[in-house]
């Protein structure tokens, strides 16, 4: 981080019905967002961070080409518009969209925009999931972004690139990325400070009741195992309200180095999620549980096995 506290608030929200009623309440909440810093944290900068897929319907609830339509090539509106926030702003803005990468190309991808309004990095979504009322592999490439570091070869890229921005290094994976260690121990090991994971995950109608409440322990207790196993704060904003089948359930949340959840949402409203991001905290963490100290890389070849045999 360039200052010792960045603040970072997490956009949850519910889809307005079309791209430009949604966008337009995003940025309200940007704004009120940026408004609500104190100007003694406000020095230290503010990262906010929107939802997956935020400025369209969730599209995969069904195989339908029809979808393809709200796909936008980078930059795009959505990026054009929101870049423009950031600059005046003065603020990092994560934002995730349903890309148009080239004809038959799509990616479901997040955009960081930096404090001066220009295009700090982007991240594609590299697991793709194919679950009921989730066909994502049928809209979805799996991401490639490689790293720019000069000693990878072009044919290992490693798409879990850290995007440096004004005011802190961000680690963003996408949804089903927040459920692999190996994921957030990549992103944490090439430099991130802070852990983004925008999500839209929701309870489909006939399984809530049953297994509701195991689903959304389990999602938020991944992402804290993150935290503490990385010593690194890590962010989830997701999706609120109900389209088709699936109702989205909110609740994203901050979580610290240690695992604790510093702010909450609820599962149903359009809110804010904020907390400090405090470096100092960070290696505090580290040096009491020097869990990167102490791995013994020299012993994890088989990591990059399907299965040991």
């Amino acid at each position: 981080m360039n200052s010792s506290t960045v603040k970072l608030s997490l956009v949850q929200m519910r889809w307005r019905g079309d791209h430009a009623a949604t966008l337009a309440s995003a940025v309200q909440l940007i704004e009120q967002a940026a408004a609500s810093v104190e100007s003694s944290t406000r020095r230290g900068g503010h990262v906010i961070c929107l939802q997956e897929l935020f400025a369209t319907c969730y599209p995969c609830q069904a195989e339908d080409h029809g979808m393809f339509d709200l796909a936008e090539s980078v930059p795009g509106k959505t990026t054009d518009a929101l870049a423009e926030l950031a600059r005046r702003l003065e603020v990092v803005i994560v934002c995730p969209l349903f890309e148009r990468r080239a004809a038959g190309v799509y990616h479901n991808s997040v955009v960081v925009l930096d404090a001066d309004g220009s295009i700090a990095g982007m991240y594609r979504k590299m697991h793709i999931p194919d679950d009921p009322l989730y066909y994502e592999k049928f809209y979805f490439t799996p991401g490639d972004t490689a790293r720019r570091d000069s000693d990878v070869p072009r044919d290992r890229p490693n798409g879990f690139n850290v995007i440096s921005t004004r005011y802190a290094k961000l680690g963003v994976g996408i949804c089903w990325d927040q459920w692999y260690p190996e994921a957030a121990r990549l992103f944490t090991l090439a430099g991130a400070d802070i852990l983004l994971y925008p999500t839209a995950i929701g309870w489909i109608d006939e399984e809530k009741d049953e297994y509701g409440a195991g689903q959304l322990d389990a999602w938020m207790t991944s992402m804290r195992a993150h935290a503490i196993a990385n010593g690194i704060f890590v962010g989830a904003p997701n999706r609120v309200g109900i389209e088709g089948r699936v109702e989205f359930w909110g609740n994203s949340f901050i979580v610290s180095p240690r695992g604790e959840i510093l702010d909450r949402g609820d599962d149903h409203s359009d809110q804010i999620v904020t907390a400090d991001c405090s470096q100092v905290e960070m290696d505090v963490v580290r040096t009491h549980w020097p869990f990167l100290r102490d791995r013994r890389v020299d012993a994890y070849a088989d990591l990059t096995r399907r299965y040991i045999d």
